[in-house]
Protein backbone atom coordinates (compact mmCIF):
# COMPACT_ATOMS: atom_id res chain seq x y z
CA UNK A 1 0.00 0.00 0.00
CA UNK A 2 0.91 3.82 -0.71
CA UNK A 3 2.30 5.30 2.33
CA UNK A 4 0.27 8.30 1.52
CA UNK A 5 -3.12 6.45 2.09
CA UNK A 6 -2.48 6.99 5.69
CA UNK A 7 -1.88 10.37 5.82
CA UNK A 8 -3.65 13.10 7.64
CA UNK A 9 -3.94 16.76 8.88
CA UNK A 10 -2.69 17.03 12.13
CA UNK A 11 -1.85 20.42 13.80
CA UNK A 12 1.22 20.60 15.86
CA UNK A 13 -0.84 22.10 18.46
CA UNK A 14 -2.51 18.54 18.33
CA UNK A 15 0.29 17.07 19.90
CA UNK A 16 0.39 16.67 23.83
CA UNK A 17 3.11 17.73 25.77
CA UNK A 18 2.34 16.73 29.46
CA UNK A 19 -0.72 14.17 30.20
CA UNK A 20 -3.39 15.05 31.93
CA UNK A 21 -4.05 14.67 35.71
CA UNK A 22 -5.52 12.35 37.02
CA UNK A 23 -4.57 10.05 34.57
CA UNK A 24 -7.95 8.75 34.01
CA UNK A 25 -9.43 12.52 33.14
CA UNK A 26 -7.86 11.55 29.84
CA UNK A 27 -10.78 11.67 27.23
CA UNK A 28 -12.03 8.33 25.20
CA UNK A 29 -12.93 8.20 21.90
CA UNK A 30 -15.07 5.14 21.05
CA UNK A 31 -14.98 3.62 17.71
CA UNK A 32 -17.68 1.07 17.61
CA UNK A 33 -17.57 -1.69 15.45
CA UNK A 34 -20.34 -2.64 12.16
CA UNK A 35 -20.79 -0.81 9.33
CA UNK A 36 -21.85 2.60 10.64
CA UNK A 37 -20.04 4.77 11.45
CA UNK A 38 -20.75 5.37 14.83
CA UNK A 39 -18.10 7.56 17.47
CA UNK A 40 -18.80 8.46 21.57
CA UNK A 41 -16.98 10.63 23.41
CA UNK A 42 -15.80 9.81 26.95
CA UNK A 43 -13.88 9.92 29.48
CA UNK A 44 -11.21 6.97 30.49
CA UNK A 45 -12.82 6.70 33.78
CA UNK A 46 -15.64 5.35 31.60
CA UNK A 47 -14.39 2.46 30.06
CA UNK A 48 -15.79 -0.08 33.14
CA UNK A 49 -19.03 1.07 31.40
CA UNK A 50 -18.06 0.59 27.91
CA UNK A 51 -16.70 -3.39 28.53
CA UNK A 52 -18.20 -6.67 29.76
CA UNK A 53 -18.16 -8.97 32.98
CA UNK A 54 -15.78 -11.63 31.56
CA UNK A 55 -13.73 -9.44 29.74
CA UNK A 56 -10.04 -9.52 29.87
CA UNK A 57 -7.85 -6.43 29.67
CA UNK A 58 -4.19 -7.62 28.27
CA UNK A 59 -1.48 -4.80 29.25
CA UNK A 60 2.59 -4.41 28.85
CA UNK A 61 4.28 -4.31 32.25
CA UNK A 62 7.78 -3.57 30.88
CA UNK A 63 9.28 -0.27 32.33
CA UNK A 64 11.29 2.58 30.63
CA UNK A 65 15.14 3.14 31.13
CA UNK A 66 16.75 6.41 30.50
CA UNK A 67 18.24 5.36 27.53
CA UNK A 68 18.82 8.96 25.75
CA UNK A 69 23.01 9.72 26.22
CA UNK A 70 24.46 12.96 25.43
CA UNK A 71 28.19 12.86 25.12
CA UNK A 72 31.15 13.19 22.53
CA UNK A 73 33.87 11.93 20.33
CA UNK A 74 36.98 14.62 20.70
CA UNK A 75 35.08 17.83 19.55
CA UNK A 76 31.79 16.22 17.85
CA UNK A 77 29.21 16.23 20.20
CA UNK A 78 27.23 12.64 19.83
CA UNK A 79 23.52 12.04 21.06
CA UNK A 80 22.60 8.14 21.31
CA UNK A 81 19.26 6.57 21.89
CA UNK A 82 20.03 3.01 22.96
CA UNK A 83 17.23 0.49 21.70
CA UNK A 84 18.21 -3.20 21.42
CA UNK A 85 20.43 -4.74 23.84
CA UNK A 86 22.61 -7.33 22.21
CA UNK A 87 25.11 -8.72 25.29
CA UNK A 88 26.62 -8.02 28.01
CA UNK A 89 27.22 -3.59 28.40
CA UNK A 90 26.67 -4.19 24.21
CA UNK A 91 23.29 -2.55 23.05
CA UNK A 92 22.39 -1.05 19.30
CA UNK A 93 21.77 2.74 19.50
CA UNK A 94 20.34 5.52 17.39
CA UNK A 95 23.20 8.11 16.72
CA UNK A 96 22.70 11.57 15.82
CA UNK A 97 25.49 12.63 13.95
CA UNK A 98 26.12 9.02 12.98
CA UNK A 99 28.40 10.19 10.38
CA UNK A 100 30.51 11.63 12.49
CA UNK A 101 30.94 8.52 13.95
CA UNK A 102 32.91 5.23 12.28
CA UNK A 103 34.07 1.72 14.29
CA UNK A 104 36.61 1.65 16.66
CA UNK A 105 35.69 5.78 17.80
CA UNK A 106 34.71 6.32 21.21
CA UNK A 107 32.51 8.06 23.01
CA UNK A 108 32.72 9.94 26.51
CA UNK A 109 29.14 10.20 28.41
CA UNK A 110 30.58 10.81 31.89
CA UNK A 111 33.73 10.24 33.80
CA UNK A 112 32.27 6.47 34.38
CA UNK A 113 30.52 6.05 31.50
CA UNK A 114 32.02 5.61 27.87
CA UNK A 115 31.22 3.24 25.19
CA UNK A 116 33.24 1.99 21.92
CA UNK A 117 31.58 2.01 18.63
CA UNK A 118 31.73 -1.25 17.51
CA UNK A 119 29.79 -1.23 14.16
CA UNK A 120 28.00 0.73 12.07
CA UNK A 121 24.59 -0.15 10.27
CA UNK A 122 22.03 1.53 8.15
CA UNK A 123 19.44 4.37 9.40
CA UNK A 124 21.93 5.84 11.52
CA UNK A 125 22.34 2.54 14.07
CA UNK A 126 25.39 1.75 15.59
CA UNK A 127 26.86 -0.79 18.07
CA UNK A 128 28.47 0.46 21.65
CA UNK A 129 30.22 -1.45 23.96
CA UNK A 130 29.73 0.08 27.11
CA UNK A 131 32.40 -2.16 28.39
CA UNK A 132 30.53 -3.07 31.68
CA UNK A 133 27.91 -5.28 33.00
CA UNK A 134 24.70 -4.91 32.79
CA UNK A 135 23.50 -3.87 36.31
CA UNK A 136 26.67 -0.96 36.16
CA UNK A 137 25.13 0.16 32.67
CA UNK A 138 21.76 1.01 34.22
CA UNK A 139 23.25 2.36 37.18
CA UNK A 140 25.57 4.19 34.75
CA UNK A 141 22.00 5.59 32.88
CA UNK A 142 20.31 6.25 35.47
CA UNK A 143 22.62 8.64 36.75
CA UNK A 144 23.47 9.90 33.13
CA UNK A 145 20.46 8.87 30.68
CA UNK A 146 17.12 11.18 29.57
CA UNK A 147 13.99 9.47 28.71
CA UNK A 148 13.66 8.71 24.92
CA UNK A 149 11.23 11.06 24.68
CA UNK A 150 10.01 11.22 21.03
CA UNK A 151 11.14 14.12 18.94
CA UNK A 152 6.95 15.51 19.13
CA UNK A 153 7.44 16.49 22.86
CA UNK A 154 9.57 18.90 23.34
CA UNK A 155 12.22 19.85 25.98
CA UNK A 156 15.45 21.43 26.90
CA UNK A 157 18.64 19.24 25.67
CA UNK A 158 19.61 18.85 29.52
CA UNK A 159 16.15 17.20 29.51
CA UNK A 160 13.37 16.80 32.53
CA UNK A 161 13.19 15.39 35.61
CA UNK A 162 9.43 14.73 35.71
CA UNK A 163 9.14 12.83 32.73
CA UNK A 164 11.01 10.21 34.94
CA UNK A 165 7.73 10.04 36.31
CA UNK A 166 5.47 10.69 33.81
CA UNK A 167 6.58 8.72 31.13
CA UNK A 168 6.45 5.47 33.21
CA UNK A 169 2.85 3.56 34.34
CA UNK A 170 1.58 1.85 36.89
CA UNK A 171 2.27 -1.90 35.56
CA UNK A 172 6.20 -0.63 34.98
CA UNK A 173 8.15 -3.55 36.34
CA UNK A 174 11.07 -4.60 34.59
CA UNK A 175 13.93 -2.41 33.25
CA UNK A 176 14.42 -3.17 29.75
CA UNK A 177 12.06 -0.71 27.00
CA UNK A 178 13.12 2.66 25.59
CA UNK A 179 9.82 3.41 25.21
CA UNK A 180 6.05 3.01 27.38
CA UNK A 181 3.19 1.12 25.83
CA UNK A 182 1.52 4.64 26.33
CA UNK A 183 -2.08 3.83 26.40
CA UNK A 184 -1.44 1.75 29.80
CA UNK A 185 -0.67 5.28 31.17
CA UNK A 186 -4.46 6.22 31.34
CA UNK A 187 -5.37 3.20 34.02
CA UNK A 188 -5.02 4.12 37.69
CA UNK A 189 -5.00 1.66 40.56
CA UNK A 190 -8.92 3.31 41.22
CA UNK A 191 -9.47 2.47 37.36
CA UNK A 192 -8.45 -0.81 37.78
CA UNK A 193 -10.67 -1.33 41.36
CA UNK A 194 -13.53 0.01 39.28
CA UNK A 195 -12.48 -2.80 36.88
CA UNK A 196 -12.72 -5.67 39.08
CA UNK A 197 -15.98 -4.34 40.64
CA UNK A 198 -17.24 -4.59 37.18
CA UNK A 199 -16.05 -8.11 36.36
CA UNK A 200 -13.15 -7.39 34.03
CA UNK A 201 -10.03 -9.27 34.91
CA UNK A 202 -6.51 -8.15 33.55
CA UNK A 203 -3.24 -10.02 32.46
CA UNK A 204 0.35 -8.65 32.24
CA UNK A 205 3.08 -9.38 29.36
CA UNK A 206 6.06 -7.85 28.37
CA UNK A 207 6.73 -6.37 24.87
CA UNK A 208 9.89 -3.83 25.24
CA UNK A 209 9.50 -0.97 23.05
CA UNK A 210 12.40 0.00 21.25
CA UNK A 211 13.17 3.09 20.02
CA UNK A 212 12.35 2.04 16.75
CA UNK A 213 8.96 2.52 17.01
CA UNK A 214 9.75 6.47 16.75
CA UNK A 215 11.62 5.84 13.11
CA UNK A 216 9.25 7.07 10.31
CA UNK A 217 8.73 5.16 7.12
CA UNK A 218 10.74 6.45 4.53
CA UNK A 219 9.37 3.95 1.78
CA UNK A 220 7.07 4.96 -0.76
CA UNK A 221 5.75 1.70 -0.31
CA UNK A 222 4.41 -0.15 2.81
CA UNK A 223 5.77 -3.38 1.38
CA UNK A 224 9.33 -1.91 1.24
CA UNK A 225 9.52 -1.04 5.08
CA UNK A 226 11.49 -2.85 7.38
CA UNK A 227 10.25 -3.10 10.92
CA UNK A 228 12.71 -2.96 13.92
CA UNK A 229 12.70 -6.39 15.72
CA UNK A 230 11.41 -5.70 19.43
CA UNK A 231 11.47 -8.84 22.09
CA UNK A 232 8.29 -9.90 23.49
CA UNK A 233 7.13 -12.26 26.46
CA UNK A 234 4.20 -14.14 26.55
CA UNK A 235 4.54 -16.60 29.63
CA UNK A 236 2.87 -20.29 29.56
CA UNK A 237 0.29 -18.97 32.47
CA UNK A 238 -0.54 -15.97 30.65
CA UNK A 239 -1.56 -17.91 27.07
CA UNK A 240 -3.35 -20.15 29.60
CA UNK A 241 -5.69 -17.05 31.43
CA UNK A 242 -5.80 -15.64 27.96
CA UNK A 243 -7.21 -18.50 26.03
CA UNK A 244 -9.23 -19.71 29.17
CA UNK A 245 -10.75 -15.83 29.16
CA UNK A 246 -11.87 -16.29 25.93
CA UNK A 247 -13.33 -19.94 25.57
CA UNK A 248 -15.49 -18.41 28.59
CA UNK A 249 -16.86 -15.62 25.83
CA UNK A 250 -15.20 -12.91 27.30
CA UNK A 251 -12.99 -10.79 24.88
CA UNK A 252 -9.90 -9.75 24.84
CA UNK A 253 -8.78 -6.46 25.01
CA UNK A 254 -5.49 -5.68 23.95
CA UNK A 255 -4.11 -2.09 25.84
CA UNK A 256 -1.75 -0.82 23.19
CA UNK A 257 -0.26 -1.60 19.52
CA UNK A 258 2.33 -3.75 21.70
CA UNK A 259 0.47 -5.65 23.18
CA UNK A 260 -1.82 -6.31 20.11
CA UNK A 261 1.54 -6.94 17.96
CA UNK A 262 2.92 -9.71 20.32
CA UNK A 263 -0.39 -11.52 21.12
CA UNK A 264 -1.14 -11.76 17.28
CA UNK A 265 2.99 -13.17 17.20
CA UNK A 266 2.02 -15.72 19.45
CA UNK A 267 -1.34 -16.77 18.46
CA UNK A 268 -1.55 -19.58 16.02
CA UNK A 269 -4.39 -19.33 12.97
CA UNK A 270 -7.19 -20.20 15.54
CA UNK A 271 -6.56 -17.59 17.73
CA UNK A 272 -4.95 -19.12 19.99
CA UNK A 273 -2.22 -17.95 22.27
CA UNK A 274 0.70 -20.08 22.94
CA UNK A 275 3.42 -18.96 25.02
CA UNK A 276 6.37 -17.30 23.41
CA UNK A 277 9.97 -15.81 24.35
CA UNK A 278 11.52 -13.77 21.05
CA UNK A 279 11.75 -11.18 18.70
CA UNK A 280 9.10 -10.14 16.84
CA UNK A 281 9.19 -8.09 13.77
CA UNK A 282 5.35 -8.47 12.87
CA UNK A 283 4.24 -4.89 10.58
CA UNK A 284 0.33 -4.92 10.63
CA UNK A 285 -1.32 -3.27 8.05
CA UNK A 286 -4.61 -3.31 6.22
CA UNK A 287 -5.47 -6.91 4.96
CA UNK A 288 -4.34 -8.54 7.96
CA UNK A 289 -6.71 -10.93 9.57
CA UNK A 290 -6.68 -10.60 13.11
CA UNK A 291 -6.52 -13.64 15.20
CA UNK A 292 -5.82 -13.14 19.53
CA UNK A 293 -7.84 -9.67 19.93
CA UNK A 294 -11.22 -8.67 19.74
CA UNK A 295 -11.10 -4.99 21.15
CA UNK A 296 -8.14 -1.99 21.47
CA UNK A 297 -7.56 0.18 24.10
CA UNK A 298 -4.62 2.91 22.19
CA UNK A 299 -3.48 6.15 22.09
CA UNK A 300 -3.76 8.75 18.94
CA UNK A 301 -1.01 8.01 16.59
CA UNK A 302 1.13 10.14 13.95
CA UNK A 303 -0.03 10.32 9.89
CA UNK A 304 2.22 7.70 8.54
CA UNK A 305 2.88 6.09 11.42
CA UNK A 306 3.44 1.90 11.23
CA UNK A 307 1.09 2.12 14.44
CA UNK A 308 -1.78 4.41 12.51
CA UNK A 309 -1.36 1.92 9.28
CA UNK A 310 -1.85 -0.94 12.70
CA UNK A 311 -4.96 0.72 14.00
CA UNK A 312 -6.13 1.21 10.43
CA UNK A 313 -5.64 -2.50 9.77
CA UNK A 314 -8.13 -3.18 13.05
CA UNK A 315 -10.52 -0.72 12.69
CA UNK A 316 -10.75 -0.03 8.72
CA UNK A 317 -8.76 3.16 7.42
CA UNK A 318 -11.53 5.20 6.23
CA UNK A 319 -13.05 4.96 9.63
CA UNK A 320 -10.19 5.46 11.58
CA UNK A 321 -9.65 9.01 9.64
CA UNK A 322 -12.88 10.02 9.77
CA UNK A 323 -12.37 9.31 13.80
CA UNK A 324 -9.04 10.96 13.88
CA UNK A 325 -10.46 14.20 12.12
CA UNK A 326 -13.45 14.29 14.43
CA UNK A 327 -10.66 14.08 17.49
CA UNK A 328 -8.44 16.73 15.89
CA UNK A 329 -11.85 18.78 15.30
CA UNK A 330 -13.08 18.16 18.87
CA UNK A 331 -9.55 19.13 20.56
CA UNK A 332 -8.20 15.77 21.61
CA UNK A 333 -4.31 14.91 22.38
CA UNK A 334 -2.57 12.86 20.43
CA UNK A 335 0.72 10.92 21.04
CA UNK A 336 2.56 9.68 23.68
CA UNK A 337 1.02 11.58 26.72
CA UNK A 338 -2.63 12.34 24.60
CA UNK A 339 -5.54 10.69 24.89
CA UNK A 340 -6.65 7.76 23.46
CA UNK A 341 -9.61 5.90 21.67
CA UNK A 342 -11.42 2.05 21.88
CA UNK A 343 -11.50 0.38 18.79
CA UNK A 344 -13.84 -2.33 18.02
CA UNK A 345 -12.54 -4.37 14.44
CA UNK A 346 -14.81 -3.42 11.98
CA UNK A 347 -17.17 -6.29 10.58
Amino acid sequence: MRLDEFDFELPASAIAQRPVEPRDAARLLHVSGGLADHRADHRVRDLPGLLRPGDLMVFNDTKVIPARLRGSRGEASIEVTLHKEEGEGIWAAFARPAKRLKEGDAIGFADDLRAAVTAKRDAGEVVLDFQTTRNGLFAALEAHGRMPLPPYIKREKTGDDEDREDYQTMFAARDRAEAPPTARQHITPGQMERMAEAGIDYQNQKLHVGAGTFLPVKADDTDDHVMHGEWGEVPPGAARRINEARAAGGRIVGVGTTVVRLLESAADGHGRIHPFDGETDLFITPGYEFKAVDLMLTNFHLPKSTLFMLVSAFAGTARMKAAYAHAVASGYRFYSYGDCCLLEPQS
